[in-house]
């Protein structure tokens, strides 16, 4: 019964999803309408004790501990009393609510959010094997005294239980959590989101993170883990949403759903990363892996520094049908987009194919200028292996200067990886760079190239027909600002996220400006 409701929810979320007739499953909160036994449990690190009720803000217990074993119902919530701080563990196991009524894990009273420190242990919270459940309201931190592998914020796991439906994470503030820097080590990172098992096959539907502020989580922001990546096992999660979260001082990866079907990623800002991680260590902004059905759109990436990519977008390995639309990057050193798969793994991932990039505004990005791993490698889209059936169009790339003496000056750049890139299209995509670029499109097959603009001193690809030299439209950008930031930006409108100002691509400015050119 459980299997067959997870795949009727998908399938309605993704309808919505893309006939925009509203979104009443994907990404839905829970309901948290009260139950009339339903009860409030209330923690006071200053004042309570753990031998009373806790039923009340009088009789609130005091510790952590004794909140973690709490046996919570359907409608029941566990509130932690503003304005105190913990040091420990929280730790919500084996409880469920259901779809109307969802357990609630928040805060309660005046002030500011209850913190949580998680004293280096591997989290500050833990929601494990656990459905229809809130987390909101919290602060947590977890910095130990040396880096530690898997050390995080908040752990969400879901192992031999099943499906987990309707868990909902918002506002929190997760900040200064030192994990390990190293990918092949464990990483780190703010919240870690992981399923598995070998009795019982376990995954997720209907997860949603939004109005979260992650600052100085180390290594990565956000990251999954499944056990069931591999398509012999294939087991995904369903219906994924991050939305509006505000990512800053991140060295590594931002935010990567792994081993999902039905990801949206939309609304979130990822600035001023921190330039921690050591050669050969890898990183973009946000993407996912091994995930079908994605959606990347209305993001702002900026800053990304990892030494080997170092992209602000990713459409990455045994992943299908991937979009990645209306989103601004900018100052990215590795650049705009990375696109990649592994070609010698057939036996266990479909390759990375239907890769749709459309309505994106570049400034500035790939920027890079050191070598690693024997290349200076920056161009402002990466293709390496076995990717297939991609298009990218009405996209605005601008780049100023990039030292091209020092760094990379393809806007292309295409490698072996086992596999080359097979069938990508260029279609209406404005190309300016002020110093000469280029396609280096390596041994990459089937490439095709129409109607695009190659503006400045960038020297239009062999392939394209029906290249344009000139635009008045955009001579009138660079009589503006020859950077772009001014008259560009204007293709963009701003949002808040986490109190922070953002900026998204305006997708009838951005229509309005192809048609100008």
């Amino acid at each position: 019964m459980k299997k067959t409701l997870r795949y009727k929810t998908y399938w309605l979320g993704v309808f919505g999803l893309f006939l925009g007739l509203g979104n009443p499953v994907l990404g839905a909160p829970i309901s948290e309408d009260r139950l009339p036994q339903a009860k409030n449990y209330y923690v006071d690190a200053l004042s309570g004790d753990d031998s009373h009720s806790g039923l009340s803000a009088q009789q609130a217990w005091k510790s952590l501990k004794r909140a973690s074993q709490a046996t919570l119902a359907p409608g029941d919530s566990l509130l932690l009393r503003r304005g105190t701080w913990h040091r420990g563990q929280l730790e919500i196991k084996n409880v469920s609510g259901n779809k109307n009524a969802g357990i609630v894990i928040g805060a309660y009273g005046q002030g500011q959010r209850p913190i949580i420190h998680g004293d280096g242990a591997s989290y500050a919270v833990a929601v494990k094997n656990a459905e229809y459940i809130t987390v909101r309201d919290l602060e947590l931190t977890n910095k130990g005294v040396e880096r530690m592998a898997r050390r995080g914020g908040l752990l969400i796991e879901a192992r031999d239980c099943g499906v987990m439906h309707g868990i909902h994470i918002d506002s929190l503030f997760i900040h200064d959590v030192n994990g390990s820097l190293c990918k092949e080590c464990g990483n780190g990172a703010g919240i870690y989101i992981n399923n598995g098992g070998e009795k019982v096959k376990s995954a997720f539907c209907d997860l949603l993170i939004e109005n979260c502020h992650l600052l100085r989580t180390e290594r990565n922001g956000m990251i999954w883990n499944s056990d069931y990546y591999d398509r012999r096992k294939w087991f995904p999660s369903m219906n994924t949403v991050v939305r509006y979260n505000l990512l800053e001082e991140i060295p590594g990866d931002g935010i990567v759903p792994i081993g999902c079907d039905g990801v949206l990623i939309e609304y979130n800002l990822m600035r001023r990363s921190t330039p921690l991680l050591t050669p050969p260590e890898s990183a973009a902004g946000l993407w996912a892996w091994s995930c079908d059905n994605i959606v990347i759109q209305y993001n702002e990436v900026s800053d990304m520094k990892a030494p080997w990519d170092g992209q602000g977008f990713d459409a990455d390995w045994n992943s299908l049908n991937t979009t990645i639309r209306y989103n601004y990057s900018h100052d990215n050193e590795g650049g705009f987009l990375l696109l990649c798969d592994a070609g010698d793994q057939r036996e266990y991932s479909l390759g990375n194919r239907d890769i749709r990039v459309n309505y994106n505004l570049s400034i500035g990005d790939g920027t890079r200028t050191a070598e690693v791993r024997g290349k200076k490698l920056s161009p402002l889209i990466c293709m390496f292996g076995n990717t297939s059936n991609t298009i990218i169009d009405h996209n605005v790339f601008h780049i100023n200067s990039r030292l091209i003496t020092e760094g990379d000056p393809s806007f292309v750049g295409a490698g072996n990886w086992y596999g080359e890139a097979d069938s990508t299209a260029y279609i209406k995509n404005v190309f300016y760079s002020s110093e000469s670029s280029g396609f280096k499109m390596g041994a990459s097959t089937r490439n095709y190239f129409e109607d695009n603009w190659y503006l400045g001193q960038t020297e239009p690809s062999t392939l394209d027909a029906s290249a344009r030299r000139k635009s008045e439209g955009y001579d009138a950008v660079l009589h503006e600002d020859p950077t772009g930031f001014i008259p560009l930006l204007r293709l963009t409108k701003p949002r808040k996220v986490c109190g922070a100002e953002m900026r998204v691509v305006d997708p009838e400015a951005m229509k309005a400006f192809f048609e100008r050119l």
